[in-house]
């Protein structure tokens, strides 16, 4: 396969939606947080940034990204359960991360926030894609 063509198939509309939505979602979750962090500890900003990025997210992914307009009860539950699921695995990673390196290690934590941010994007793309958003084949419909 030529250079252009693994280009071609890494930058499509999906992967470019994912990533506008995913600084859309970041700018939710910093615009949270930042505010919070004045007046409560950064644990607690968070957490309560993270709920609602995910929200965020879950509607911005589910419609516009990985284009799943089922809006079936089951789905949109089933959907929004693993995407949940999988963004509280995220949050655990980023919390861990916040407090190795805030705690433990002395960093400032808009810096490890920024740094966490980028290594949860591309595992939330990885899950959504094939496992929360996941198109059918034309074998799993039988």
């Amino acid at each position: 396969m030529k250079p252009a063509d693994r280009l071609k198939k890494i930058i499509n509309r999906e992967t470019v939606t994912y990533i506008i939505a995913g600084v859309l979602t970041t700018l939710v979750n910093w615009a949270v947080y930042y505010p919070l962090r004045l007046v409560i500890h950064y644990a607690v900003a968070n957490v309560i940034a993270w709920v609602a990025a995910v929200i965020f997210a879950f509607v911005t992914n589910k419609f516009w990204v990985f284009q799943s307009m089922d809006r079936s009860r089951g789905t949109l539950l089933r959907e929004f359960a693993l995407f949940a699921g999988a963004r509280t695995a995220s949050l655990g990673i980023e919390q861990g991360f916040l407090m190795l390196t805030v705690e433990l290690l002395g960093a400032k934590d808009g810096i490890m926030k920024l740094i966490a941010a980028v290594f949860v994007v591309v595992i939330n793309y990885i899950i959504s894609k094939f496992i929360i958003f996941k198109k059918e084949t034309s074998d799993e419909k039988k």
